[in-house]
């Protein structure tokens, strides 16, 4: 039974003929009181709940009867109806424990998608959490690993792939959070929809509107044909916002709204766009300390994080680390048509013991980097000792770049890399990933001497 909480006659009547034909049982009540008794006497699945009851507007009434009914019901999930102008008390109501929350006049469609996704969510949260194995038909697709940490990261995402639930998937850089976003994308009834990637840290504010949301031919001065934008590209599908904490207060309003009201209009353009989409975004940013700080919207931050997924650090899931490894030496022979290669006991060992503050990314670039400039068919714990460059202990890696500029950096990196390999000036090419050609440029540009 989904239960209807609003003093609007109006809103209960029209709630619940659209419940009844979507085959729910409903039950709509006109105030708190009526509400109490309600669910003093049973359990709703899910319930619908306005925020005022009076002639008052703050919403403290709502907050309450929020709190009260946690109390008899905290298991049941409840998504908050209010208008646009009290998002903010919404997100008081997320932080009190509410599921949701849709903002009036709502679309039927988005919000019956809210309702099935809260539905399935928690008739999945009672059932046991069994570990995700290669068998139980989940799709991977690259993701590699066995460890707890992964495989728990793993049947979260097995649970909540099904639905049509906002994710947000936070870890440090290099930890694979794409992948993640790939396997919510593959294992969902969208799979054979599109998957759109949007780098939003590449975007600048000025062109935000016309990436996102496109523009119609005449827009702006350069807008000489019609194009789509990314969330038109992305209809029925899944879009994957990666680096999310670096979208600026103005373009995360419009952000919001799209997402708020699954509508958005091209440049040039007055007639607002239906869109149906599945957000899914990535950050390796503290978007709750962004929020305290005022720089991430509190109102965007709970929407876009119904679903939380952290993906933990490599340090943090060592057993992997072999298997990556092997993984990753066998897909660069297969790519570049080599004879397979072996990674000795000692060389795992080895790379089992490293830090990785750039995770598997500075894992893969290793074992790429030592295979390519070795060129045996065995490499040992001294092979990839002699290509581990790490950081200057007790100086992190901001510190240590601090006030360089490009070029000063480039000339480091060149100078670090001449000393590693000997001035060998093949190997050093081969490791910063340029031509001799184009080394030999850069040497001359930063007077730098050498002997090959």
């Amino acid at each position: 039974m989904i239960l209807i909480i609003d003093d609007d006659s109006a809103i209960r009547s029209s709630l619940s003929f659209m419940l009844k034909r979507a085959k729910y049982d409903v039950q709509a009540v006109s105030g708190p009181k009526e509400a109490i008794e309600t669910v003093r006497s049973v359990t709703p699945q899910l319930i619908l709940m306005d925020m005022n009851f009076s002639l008052s507007t703050n919403g403290e009434e709502g907050l309450v009867l929020l709190r009260q009914v946690k109390l008899f019901c905290p298991d049941v999930p409840v998504i908050l109806m209010t208008a646009w102008g009290s998002i903010p008390l919404a997100v008081q109501g997320m932080q009190a424990g509410a599921f949701d929350f849709i903002t009036k006049p709502w679309n039927n469609a988005a919000l019956m998608q809210r309702i099935e996704t809260a539905l399935e969510l928690t008739a999945k949260d009672k059932t046991a959490d069994a570990p995700v194995t290669d068998d139980d038909g989940f799709d991977r697709s690259r993701i590699i690993g066995k460890s707890k940490a992964l495989l728990d990261v793993l049947a979260t995402v097995k649970r909540v792939a099904r639905t049509g639930a906002s994710v947000l998937i936070t870890g440090e850089s290099g930890t694979g959070k794409e992948l993640i976003a790939e396997a919510v994308h593959l294992n969902s009834p969208r799979r054979n929809k599109p998957f759109v990637k949007v780098n939003l840290g590449g975007i600048s504010q000025t062109l935000f509107e016309s990436e996102m949301f496109g523009h119609k031919k005449g827009a702006f001065t350069d807008a000489v044909t019609d194009r789509k934008g990314r969330f038109e590209l992305a209809d029925k599908g899944t879009i994957f916002l990666d680096e999310i904490g670096e979208l600026d207060l103005s373009c995360q309003v419009k952000l919001l709204r799209v997402l708020q009201e699954q509508t958005f209009e091209p440049l040039g353009e007055s007639r607002p766009r239906k869109v149906d989409v599945r957000v899914v975004c990535a950050t390796n940013a503290d978007l709750e300390q962004m929020v305290r700080e005022h720089t991430f919207r509190e109102d965007l931050f709970y929407r876009i994080n119904l679903i939380t997924v952290h993906l933990p650090a490599l340090r943090e899931r060592r057993e992997d680390i072999p298997l990556l490894a092997r993984h990753f030496a066998e897909s660069r022979c297969r790519a570049d048509g080599l004879s397979p290669v072996e990674l000795t006991a000692d060389a795992l060992e080895f790379l089992s013991r490293l830090p990785y503050p750039g995770n598997i990314r500075e894992l893969k670039n290793l074992v790429e980097r030592t295979l390519l400039v070795c060129g045996k068919p065995q490499l040992t714990a001294d092979d990839f000792k002699a290509q581990y460059h790490p950081s200057v202990p007790g100086t992190s890696a901001t510190e240590s770049l601090q006030g360089l500029t490009l070029e000063e950096l480039e000339k480091r990196t060149i100078l670090q890399a001449l000393e590693a390999h000997g001035n060998n000036l093949s190997q050093v090419a081969l490791s910063l990933g340029i031509s001799r050609a184009a080394l030999y440029r850069r040497l001359e540009k930063y007077g730098i001497s050498f002997n090959d």
